[in-house]
């Protein structure tokens, strides 16, 4: 048997409170604060989510149904980066039309009650032609400019672009009721802390206002003291590394449980990892807040990395056990580049940088797709984002605490990873046995010991459980439900749920892993449970034996002549919980149509609307509690366990999926010769190559496909493709295993009617290129072995 154990002390003190000047002003509703440990809103903890999302990379006409996707994963606050050149790519003519209305975007925030958070720049990154910075700018580094300085010659212009960003925001801060809780300076730029400070205090001369500034902080960036909040990052797998040098370490170390905040790896294809601004800021006088942990992960030419769902999910919850107090995700939504007026806006090696980036495709593999697709990193976020939901104020102001026992160093693949956030006297157990490339092995026999300061220890399960190879989990160490103190249960805490009088407490299993629940005999009158059996020991009644379901609620007594459920759910049915406001209550939503179904739930409170979207023929959903009366027309209504589950009507407005013709118009030629760029990485082939070695393929798209919510999903090999609506390029992508995914009405119809389908060129790989991959491609092949057509289909159901 395996015994792990550590110590959770007192906490030190109370945290260092008004020593930042970053604030609300005092007559603000439910004001934000900040202590060195945790953040604050309305003077209680607050343990915000963000989930970066770029406007000017979306159509603006499904932004909003966008946001509210967002919204029901858990994300409070949607952050965009403001791309410069997006906006003013010729100078003197600042756009804000259209997919770049700023002032739209960032009002359909507040209409559905989320934050928003600018990163102004002017510098972004972001993978955009010259970091955002325009052409015309740039073009004045040749008479002496000096960008991302204090260059007076560089800051007219970007006064001029914080006035009309300020403009555009105007009214939108706290103080007006607006939903800006936050604002970037710059991005990466870790030498120059009187830069940034200068960039501030020019963007609040031109009107901008936030409670929090903030700036990225790895790299051991110097900032202005006290002026602006670091924020940090960590990604499963990067694409700015170079092509043969395996799994980074910097990413490696993601998967560990450690207060190391700094993550030098990240931009270091811009800043070599061994140059750093200085020493990381003081620990001990901010709270770790993130703004970049890994959504998904861009591909470039010469570095194609895959990122799955468990290594989005496993990273997320490890750097919560960490002792993170605000999740941000770069990126949580995809989208595609804009097409330019003057010139590409991709980053390239043709501007100067390290990476070749496919000219429109920014999918990232993020959580929510290039085209709005739900991906399953997408359900393992707002599992933990529901946690947060409901117990983000308990675990912001605990102390993350690591047993003695560590791994020996990032190879060692056979200690356990875990750690405790607790407050003395509870917290939360967590686990993580994911991680990408290397598995980790099963850990048999295994159970913990916590031994609290503030009360007595827990050692828990009653009996040793194996942790199976690639779970991560969070554990409750006496938790209060409704005055019932839960002191352990082995599954995750999802939410809470009033229901038929009382408070159910929804839990998930973890699959390998029996249930157990440890009641404090002390604060309940009975227990109730529909299988499996309660015994009395230790002064607590152990539940054991569920199988986890719809049907696995027991049901608690409490002292004061309360009631409670304790709600375990199997693994794959939690991912498909949401929880929101519909027909008049918060209700708990049980819907999805599985990893390619493309399903999901968005609650629009303003319109009183559920919407589900499904590609299933036949879709269904349960809730608890159920509504008085059926949720819309024509329903099938049945039991499911304790919910109830309703199936909605088949016939011709369900989504489907089907095949479509594909014929060769043209052979694949030859592979052009590698051609190296900046760093002396792999460049992407020449506009020219798809003329003379691409296989050329035509795809019959017919007329009667309908245009929204229609997927077409390539399956193809080779090295690069691109798709043409007539001589348009519409799409592209770099091979990386993965299917090719489509929007049908990103595609201009007469176009592709005129050239009899959607043309795709396909490019062979040469031999042995400098490029990783993590699936091999056969030397020369370039080809489409199918194309399949999905519909997801958007039904209201109005209370």
């Amino acid at each position: 048997m395996t015994h792990h154990s550590l110590r959770v002390p007192t906490p030190a003190g109370p945290p260092l409170v008004g020593h930042l000047p970053f604030a609300d002003a005092p007559a603000v509703a439910d004001p934000i604060a900040v202590t060195s440990r945790w953040f604050t809103r309305g003077g209680r903890p607050w343990f915000p989510v963000s989930g970066e999302f770029h406007y000017s990379r979306y159509p603006a006409d499904e932004w909003e149904e966008e946001l509210l996707k967002m919204k029901a994963a858990g994300v409070t606050a949607v952050a965009s980066y403001l791309i410069w050149i997006h906006h003013e790519e010729i100078e003197g003519r600042i756009r804000f039309d259209g997919d770049r209305d700023l002032r739209r975007f960032a009002e359909l925030c507040a209409r559905h009650g989320l934050d928003f958070i600018p990163r102004i720049g002017p510098w972004s990154h972001a993978e955009v032609r010259g970091g955002g910075l325009p052409d015309w700018l740039l073009a004045r580094t040749g008479a002496g400019m000096a960008p991302r300085t204090d260059d007076p010659a560089y800051l007219a212009p970007v006064r001029g672009w914080f006035t009309a960003i300020a403009e555009q925001l105007k009214g939108l801060d706290r103080a007006h009721g607006g939903p800006i809780v936050a604002i970037q300076i710059e991005n990466e730029l870790y030498d120059q802390p009187g830069h940034l400070l200068t960039l501030k205090r020019m963007a609040q001369e031109a009107g901008l206002s936030a409670p929090l500034w903030t700036s990225t902080a790895w790299g051991g960036v110097q900032l202005p003291p006290d002026e602006l909040l670091p924020l940090y990052g960590g990604y499963p797998e990067t694409f700015w590394t170079d092509w043969d040098g395996g799994w980074p370490d910097t990413c490696r170390k993601h998967f560990f449980f450690t207060h190391q905040r700094d993550d030098e790896g990240i931009g270091a294809d811009l800043r070599p990892t061994h140059v750093r601004g200085g020493e990381p800021a003081p620990t001990g006088r901010f709270p770790w807040a993130t703004c970049e942990l890994g959504g998904g992960m861009a591909v470039a030419y010469h570095r194609r990395p895959r990122v799955d769902a468990a290594d989005i999910g496993a990273l997320g919850l490890t750097k919560i056990g960490c002792g993170s107090v605000w999740q941000g995700y770069y990126m949580f939504h995809g989208g595609t580049n804009p097409a330019g007026e003057l010139t590409t806006l991709q980053e390239s090696h043709a501007t100067g940088y390290p990476n070749d980036l496919p000219v429109l495709t920014y999918d990232f593999q993020a959580p929510l797709g290039e085209y709005g697709q739900y991906r399953p990193s997408y359900d393992e976020l707002r599992l933990q984002h529901l946690l947060l939901a409901d117990f983000g104020e308990l675990i912001a102001p605990m102390e993350s605490v690591l047993p003695e026992r560590q791994p020996t160093g990032q190879d060692d693949r056979t200690t356990l990873r875990w750690a405790v956030r607790g407050d003395g006297g509870s917290g939360f157990l967590f686990v993580n046995n994911h991680q990408p490339h290397e598995p980790l092995p099963d850990h048999p026999d295994t159970s913990f010991t916590v031994e609290f300061a503030d009360a007595p220890e827990l050692t828990l399960p009653s009996a040793p459980v194996t942790v199976p190879q690639g779970a991560y989990f969070c554990w409750p160490l006496r938790l209060d439900v409704a005055g019932l103190r839960l002191d352990w249960a082995t599954a995750q805490p999802v939410c809470t749920v009033d229901a038929d009088g009382r408070t159910v407490l929804v839990l998930a299993a973890t699959d390998g892993i029996p249930v157990e629940l440890a009641l404090d005999i002390g604060t309940l009158r009975y227990v109730h449970t529909p299988m499996g059996k309660v015994v009395s020991a230790d002064g607590r009644f152990l539940v054991t034996g569920l199988r986890a379901g719809t049907d696995a609620l027991v049901e608690v007594g409490t002292l004061d002549g309360g009631q409670v459920g304790l709600l375990v759910l199997d693994a794959a049915t939690a991912r498909t919980a949401y929880r929101g406001m519909a027909w008049g209550a918060e209700r708990l939503i049980l819907c999805g149509d599985g990893e390619d179904g493309g399903g999901g739930v968005v609650f629009d409170e303003p319109a009183g609307e559920v919407r589900l979207h499904s590609a299933a023929a036949k879709t269904s959903f349960a809730v608890l509690p159920a509504p008085e009366r059926p949720p819309g027309e024509n329903l099938t209504v049945a039991a499911d366990g304790v919910f109830t589950r309703y199936t909605l009507p088949t016939g011709e407005e369900r989504g489907g999926y089907g095949t479509l013709d594909v014929s060769l118009v043209r052979p694949a030629g030859p592979a052009p010769d590698t051609v190296t760029g900046v760093l002396d990485r792999a460049s992407a082939p020449a506009d020219k190559c798809f003329d003379t070695s691409a296989a050329e393929y035509l795809i019959d798209v017919p007329d009667e496909l309908p245009r929204p919510g229609t997927l077409l999903r390539i399956h193809w090999t080779g090295d690069v493709a691109r798709a043409y609506a007539g001589d348009t390029l519409v799409a592209d992508q770099f091979h990386s295993g993965r299917v090719w995914d489509i929007a049908l009405d990103r595609l201009p119809a007469d176009a592709m009617r005129a050239s009899g389908g959607l043309r795709v060129k396909v490019l062979p790989f040469a031999a042995d290129p400098p490029v990783y991959l993590p699936v091999p491609v056969p030397v020369g092949e370039a080809g489409i072995a199918c194309v399949e057509w999905v519909t997801v289909r958007t039904q209201a159901i109005v209370g």
